[in-house]
Formats: C-alpha cells, structure tokens, sequence
C-alpha cells in the first residue's frame, strides 16, 4: 500500500499552483495547518524534502520538482477515473460500435470521430468499415450501435444523412479513353471492372453494372482506386474518394453517354434509438453535423 494518499499530493500541488499555504487553502477551502501538516507528514513518509523557503514564500526542491512532476499524473488519472464512474453511472456507454460504409465521405466521419472525442474521450471507438450489406448485417445481429448504409435495413428506421455520387472512372491512358468517342456498355464489357466485395458473412450482395467479361473483387474501396490509379481496370466510385486523383488527372470521367454517374443516398440507422445512450446519441448528431461541415454543394449534399 502507498505510504503517500493522493490528498497530500493534491495539496502539495495546490501549494505550489498557488504560491503558498494562504492562498492555496482559500482556494481549495482547507485551514492553511491542514495543508502543512499534509506536506510536512508527506515529506516524514517519503524521507525528501520537497519544499523550501524562500522568503515568506515556499518553492519546490529539485527532488520536489520531479515528484510532483509523476504525481501530476495520478491525479489528472484519478480526476479522469472519477469522471468515467461518474458518467456511467449517468448511463454513459463504456464502448460504441459503428457500422460505416466504405462509400461515406472520409472528411465528414473524421470530423465527426474527432468531435465526437474531444466530448467523450475516454468512450472507446469500435470502426467497422462495411460494404454494402455487412453494415444491414452487424445491425440486424445486434453488432452495430449506429449503422451508416446505402441500404435499407428490414425491421430498422432510418433517416436520410447524405447523398454520394458515383462516377464511372479510369486511368487517363486506359483503352477506353482512347477510343475518343461516347462510350456504351458494349464497350465496357470488353474490359476489366473492379468492384468491391460485400462484407456481409451470410447474404452477400451484388450492386451496380457486373457485365464485364473480366472481374476484379477486392476487399476495401481503396484498394479498387490504387488498382484505377495503375490502369488495372475501371470502376464507378464515389466521387469524395476520388477528389485529389481527378483533380491531378490521375483517374479521368468515362464519357458514358448514359450511366456514368449515379447517387447513392445515405442513411442513419440506430439499432434501438429510444434505448440508446449519450454517447451513441452523441455519435449519430457529430455525424450530422460532420456532414453538413463537410459538404460542398457542388459535391454532395445534405438530404433535407
């Protein structure tokens, strides 16, 4: 057991912060003999001295300084274990677990994690990067706090969070850009498409054109845009993850004369809005708001 409570240290840090005994007890409301016994017993225990005159003032000693310096962590920890209990007992939730899919604007969900941290930062974060029915899947075996999916989820209500758009994309040196002309699905279909594979274990799903004679499966949305940037296949992909690339001429619209750009629209899914706690209420309103901060109104809009 620690010879040393954690009051005394508060108080030694208090008589430091504030200059002296005097104002160190009105601060904290203890006598100013509480508050010097509670460093002089300190100082017995330990066998350092840890503060010094000077003057009518008091001031740390070197072995002081550094003590203080390791103590200050246990009391910013006790603050924070304090704060956890507290917030529990309010019904805080220890942990949330989110369900996003890969297609939602990266911005928006790093805005609204680091919102959501700066709130709640000792609630732990659980990130699934879902595609297509994985996310519908988490949701319906109870896995997934919040879901965030292009698609409707039976038994669940949703509520409209944004709309992504889709573009049919390759690289700017790809056969299909050199033909120079209009493009038709007769021409795809002699050509190598990547597309995403659904993360869902049980009930797989298959979305968008899937005519090419050729077929690239990969597993993450980046992975299909590094496979585009190497002139590997094409593929329609959200147009916020593709931003910078089209921008630097790395991935270049396919001159579809019709399909080459789609709208997905997004929705917001709890899995048990009217149970759910502060924490995960919280989550839902930092992606909102995420959305709303994020989005360029010639790039993707908030549904209203």
């Amino acid at each position: 057991m620690s010879r040393v409570t954690l009051a005394q240290w508060q108080m030694l840090a208090a008589v430091v912060d504030h200059g002296g005994f005097a104002r160190a007890a009105e601060a904290i409301h203890k006598s100013p003999s509480t508050l010097n016994h509670a460093v002089h017993k300190l100082e017995e225990q330990l066998g350092v001295a840890v503060l010094e005159p000077v003057g009518r003032q008091v001031r740390l000693t070197e072995a002081g300084e550094m003590l203080l310096r390791r103590a200050r962590q246990l009391i910013e920890n006790a603050d924070s274990l304090e704060d956890v209990a507290t917030r529990l007992a309010e019904g805080l939730e220890a942990e949330i677990v989110l369900a996003i899919d890969q297609i939602f604007p990266p911005d928006a969900l790093a805005r609204a994690l680091e919102s959501f941290s700066a709130t709640y930062p000792h609630v732990r974060v659980q990130l699934h990067e879902t595609v297509l029915n994985g996310g519908v899947e988490m949701l319906q075996d109870g896995h997934a706090d919040l879901l965030v999916s292009g698609l409707a989820a039976r038994g669940f209500l949703g509520e409209p969070l944004v709309t992504v758009g889709f573009i049919a994309v390759a690289h700017p040196d790809h056969p299909l850009h050199r033909l120079g002309r209009a493009l038709d699905l007769r021409d795809l279909e002699q050509h190598r498409q990547l597309v995403v594979r659904d993360s869902a274990l049980r009930q797989s799903l298959d979305a968008g054109w899937l005519k090419a004679e050729q077929r690239w499966t990969v597993s993450h949305l980046d992975t299909s845009i590094d496979m585009l940037e190497r002139n590997l296949g094409f593929a329609w992909v959200p147009e916020t993850r593709i931003l910078d690339a089209l921008q630097a001429g790395r991935l270049k619209p396919l001159p579809l004369a019709a399909g080459g750009v789609r709208e997905v629209p997004i929705q917001l899914i709890h899995r048990d809005q009217d149970r759910a706690g502060p924490a995960t209420r919280a989550m839902a309103r930092h992606l909102q708001e995420a959305v709303m901060a994020c989005a360029p109104p010639h790039r993707f809009e908030k549904i209203e």
